[in-house]
């Protein structure tokens, strides 16, 4: 009777087995999450590249008159390769990401990944919304000065509500997007780690 009252419960709930298919589940999402911000990332470079290419075809063809065009040019390609160049630094981490890892490696990975995310969507995207927008204003001084008062207000009140809709509608959404798809996949393996070492 003294051995049947000796069960060890915490020996039985170490050996109970995470079930399959939510691992597999949680892989799967993982492998899209990894997917999707390659592709993402891939599509910055690419938009950001052909954009710079743009302007400093538009600069060539054109030639501005005005030095605050050139500098509006130069602060917009700027603040486009400084953003480029920390977004991709998460290349490497985002490649890392493979089948062979132990739940804990995921889960490291992540948190890191999500750390530079937030840099990136805090510091950097601000330090690229300003240059963006005070490089398109200096760029845009040459020609809204051959404008009416009417004509400039105008071109600059579009451009400044678009950039303001970007900044204040457009990107909270993208970001609180990135951040809850990171934030679930975090959850979940801090949930399975913590069920293997009880």
């Amino acid at each position: 009777m003294n051995s049947d009252n000796n069960i060890d419960f915490k020996d039985l709930w170490k050996k109970q087995s995470i079930s399959e298919p939510d691992m597999n589940d949680l892989l799967a999402r993982l492998s899209k999450f990894k997917k999707t911000a390659l592709r993402c990332l891939w599509l910055t470079n690419i938009t950001l590249l052909a954009t710079s290419v743009l302007i400093i075809f538009i600069w060539i063809f054109f030639q501005p008159q005005f030095i605050s065009t050139k500098i509006g040019i130069v602060l917009t390609i700027l603040a486009m390769v400084v953003y480029m160049f920390v977004y991709n630094k998460l290349l490497s981490d985002y490649k890392n990401i493979d089948s062979t890892q132990t739940n804990q490696e995921y889960l490291q990975k992540l948190i890191l990944i999500k750390k530079k995310q937030q840099f990136l969507q805090t510091k950097m995207m601000s330090f690229y919304f300003i240059g963006l927008t005070l490089g398109v204003c200096l760029y845009l001084y040459e020609y809204a000065s051959r404008l009416s008062l009417t004509g400039a207000s105008l071109m600059y009140g579009i451009t400044l509500f678009w950039m303001l809709f970007n900044w204040f509608y457009l990107r909270p959404k993208q970001v609180k997007k990135q951040q809850d798809k990171i934030n679930g996949l975090i959850e979940k393996f801090e949930e399975i780690n913590h069920q293997l070492e009880i």
